[in-house]
């Protein structure tokens, strides 16, 4: 039987790439796809993941459902220069020869229910079985482990892509953007006993997605494969110009393959916690990854990744 997933998203590129491959991971069942704001305001967030859905050959249907659209303390901060005006690598300013737009808004299907109350409701009816993939700043996670934590007990897990632990951050020199957007949502749910994967830069930054093979399969003209190329050219040309590489890292894919094979991955428990109160280290995650003497591990930290399985994962699923 397929894991039961929920998607907890801040729809920028890598995010709208982890989509595609949920939906198209057998293993998997979407339960729902929730919305946070992050590298993008809300707005566009929601409107990117129907983007996405409609890609997919037939569009998937799943629940979407909107949530927080501000962190908990912090003041917004989006990646626009990153991820392009409309999270989406600016694919909805793309258009054909006559002026047509490539990617129009699309119907939007959103839940009644907010985000929150969806995450605790299907925690509740599926006990012990679902697993959260956080992908995106923690604030949904926090807020719904604030109102009800008896039933955020009940989540088999929540793998987190967020954290730099023996590597720099990418938005200060300690701290990943995902934590770094609201660090007082991601100490929240350090401090709330549910089993916690956390998915950091020290491994999605070796889960490297080649330019070249992006272009490849894109010629070939598959639909999933030339959003792919539209929708990450933005972000491939940060990368080359901010990283020297020729292609993007696959943050948010790697967090949704773990919850598909965890094999893919080596894990060390860990005791994690997070600066919420530094000048220069807000957002940084704090763990020794070498021995368990700095408390009760809350925690398992992805320190490696099979480069080329994950690679064939991702170029079987989301690019043929």
């Amino acid at each position: 039987m397929p894991a039961r997933v929920i998607l907890d998203t801040d729809t920028g590129v890598d995010d709208a790439l982890a989509i595609v491959l949920a939906m198209r991971s057998p293993e998997l069942h979407v339960e729902a796809i929730t919305g946070v704001c992050g590298n993008t305001p809300l707005d566009h967030c929601m409107r990117n993941i129907h983007i996405t859905l409609g890609v997919l050959d037939p569009p998937a249907v799943t629940e979407v459902a909107r949530g927080e659209d501000r962190p908990l303390v912090r003041e917004l901060a989006f990646a626009g220069d990153i991820h392009g005006a409309d999270g989406l690598g600016d694919v909805t300013r793309m258009a054909d020869a006559k002026g047509v737009r490539i990617y129009p808004d699309p119907v939007q299907r959103i839940s009644p229910v907010h985000a929150v109350d969806l995450i605790l409701e299907r925690a509740d009816r599926h006990p012990g079985e679902l697993t959260l993939v956080a992908v995106g700043p923690l604030t949904n996670v926090a807020r719904a482990i604030m109102r009800d934590p008896d039933r955020m007990g009940c989540l088999r897990q929540i793998i987190i892509m967020g954290g730099a632990f023996e590597t720099g951050g990418n938005v200060s020199p300690v701290a990943e953007f995902n934590i770094h957007a609201d660090p007082h949502a991601a100490q929240i749910v350090c401090d709330s006993g549910i089993p916690l994967v956390f998915v950091p830069l020290d491994v999605t930054r070796q889960a490297f997605l080649d330019a070249e093979m992006i272009d490849r399969h894109a010629k070939e003209g598959g639909a999933r494969a030339t959003f792919v190329r539209d929708c990450t050219a933005r972000y491939v040309a940060f990368h080359r110009r901010n990283r020297g590489v020729n292609g993007c890292f696959l943050h948010d894919p790697l967090a949704v393959a773990v919850a598909v094979r965890e094999d893919l991955v080596t894990m060390v428990p860990a005791r994690v916690d997070v600066e919420t109160a530094g000048d220069l280290t807000t957002g940084m995650t704090v763990a020794d990854l070498r021995s368990a003497r700095w408390g009760e591990p809350n925690a398992r930290v992805c320190t490696a990744l099979d480069v080329q399985e994950f690679a064939r994962m991702f170029e079987e699923r989301v690019l043929s």
